[in-house]
């Protein structure tokens, strides 16, 4: 005979375990993707599953059967209507919970089936625990979601488009800042000298920032993917079942069967290293072999950098005046449009189209940085 004190604990587990069940049939329903939407199912049907073994134990106890629909009822609005990425933190926070209370239980339960139930119930909350995990870590901040905020910022830097990527945008950096300060400062001085020094240090400024930030980015990608290594393999020393059943997911994710994503991921954990690498890689997309070097991205970036930023000072080598600012518009009108022509080698746009916007933005930009030079200088 189950004593008050169990019964009400096992009432407690019954419950969380109809609403688990009862939230995942609702993200299920909302879901847009058929292999997300699969695996939430699934989840649902296990909760059931023991929501039903609980409510057996009730009835057997007190003679009467709970009915699950007094808790469907009462589900919040939060489970019903928010965010289901937040909704999905919060069922595995549960299910942490869950797993600590099954603990608990087990410790003060007597009969054998009462046990039983608890232990398969535990060791399942702890799986949708990473399940869950998994599926909601999107909506987190990751070390690789940081990472790409950095590299965002340095727009030499387009992964898979190797040195030409650089160059392309190296180029398109240092021709932009540098044209701006030529601009400005023709507007400013009509023209004179002062131009061309302008326009050296700008020059050099913008290819020595630009090479320290490529170096800079490339070195920490490398120091993320290292110290990412490192939290890893601890994790699977720590619980190599958990990181199984992660690898799992992700194979599902992709479209993969049931057993398909068993069978793969347990032919990898057989090869410790390659296990650790695979799991580094799907979990927060860093691979080794993508990495660029560090040196050869700031020689890319800079000389790049510096060989945009030369060409719009090119005629004050020979004139001072208005010629010089004539010619140098002229010249870097027609380099904004090869540099955005050039950018249809590492993306999918026409070369004409990527062209004109380019010089379109080079026009602009001109007209903006010579009139508030004209505007400071009284002319």
């Amino acid at each position: 005979m189950m004593d008050k004190g169990n019964l009400v604990t096992v009432e407690k587990m019954w419950r969380r375990e109809v609403e688990a069940a009862t939230t995942y049939r609702h993200l299920a329903n909302r879901e847009t993707d058929p292999k997300r939407r699969d695996i939430l199912v699934r989840l649902a049907d296990q909760e059931e599953k023991h929501a039903a073994r609980w409510a057996e134990r009730i009835a057997a106890a007190t003679g009467r059967q709970p009915d699950p629909k007094e808790v469907e009822r009462g589900l919040s609005w939060f489970q019903r209507i928010s965010d289901p990425s937040v909704v999905l933190h919060r069922l595995e926070q549960e299910e942490n919970k869950a797993e600590a209370e099954y603990d608990q239980l087990m410790s003060r339960l007597n009969d054998p089936a009462d046990r039983l139930i608890a232990e398969e119930a535990m060791l399942e909350e702890r799986d949708h625990a990473v399940v869950l995990r998994t599926l909601a870590g999107g909506a987190l901040p990751t070390p690789r979601s940081t990472l790409d905020t950095i590299l965002r910022r340095e727009r030499w830097h387009v992964r898979g488009t190797g040195w030409i990527g650089d160059a392309i945008y190296g180029v398109n950096d240092g021709l932009g800042a540098v044209f701006g300060i030529v601009s400005g400062m023709a507007g400013y001085t009509g023209g004179s000298e002062v131009v061309l020094a302008a326009g050296l240090a700008g020059t050099l400024a913008s290819a020595l920032s630009m090479g320290a930030g490529a170096y800079l980015a490339s070195k920490s990608e490398r120091e993320v993917y290292e110290s990412e290594v490192s939290r890893e393999r601890a994790e699977i020393e720590e619980d190599p079942h958990e990181e199984l059943l992660e690898l799992e997911l992700f194979y599902q994710l992709k479209g993969f069967s049931v057993e398909e994503s068993r069978t793969m991921a347990e032919r990898l954990q057989k090869e410790p290293k390659q296990f650790l690498r695979t799991l580094v890689q799907e979990e927060l997309g860093l691979s080794e072999e993508s990495f660029p070097s560090p040196w050869r991205s700031t020689i890319s970036a800079a000389v790049s950098t510096a060989i945009g930023g030369f060409i719009p000072i090119i005629p004050f080598f020979f004139t001072i005046g208005m010629p010089a600012v004539v010619a140098s518009f002229v010249i870097s009108t027609l380099a904004h449009f090869a540099v955005g022509a050039s950018k249809a080698l590492v993306t999918t746009r026409s070369w004409w189209a990527s062209g004109a916007e380019m010089t379109a933005v080079g026009i602009f930009e001109a007209a903006v940085t010579y009139g508030l030079g004209a505007a400071f200088s009284g002319h």
